[in-house]
């Protein structure tokens, strides 16, 4: 089974790897110490996120370090670029209201 990037990123235990790995490579079982599972559960979050290619693997020795990769992740901000633009112009609206109730008030 195929799976995109946004199935990936909906499990709160995935995104926290994200973020782990985000800061520095780590090998599952380094990974697996930040959570109340198994390293056999990190294992298959991590084979999820590399077949989604939002992570990717490299041998160094004996061990599998895990990185981010971080042109993929470029999908996910794409993809809520419009949504961004939605919120700010309403959160601009909000400040312009908010600010001419406050000038209202001064004049009372």
């Amino acid at each position: 089974m195929r799976r995109d990037i946004f199935q990936a990123i909906a499990d709160p235990t995935r995104r926290s790897i994200l973020t782990l790995i985000a800061v520095q490579a780590m090998t599952p079982n380094a990974l697996a110490e930040h959570f109340d599972s198994s390293r056999q559960a990190v294992s298959k979050h991590l084979k999820i996120l590399h077949e989604c290619e939002l992570v990717s693997q490299e041998q160094r020795g004996r061990e599998v370090y895990y990185s981010l990769e971080i042109d993929k992740m470029k999908e996910i901000d794409a993809w809520l670029a419009p949504f961004r633009q939605i919120w700010e112009k309403r959160l601009d609206q909000l400040d312009a209201l908010l600010i001419n109730l406050k000038h209202e008030q001064h004049e009372k």
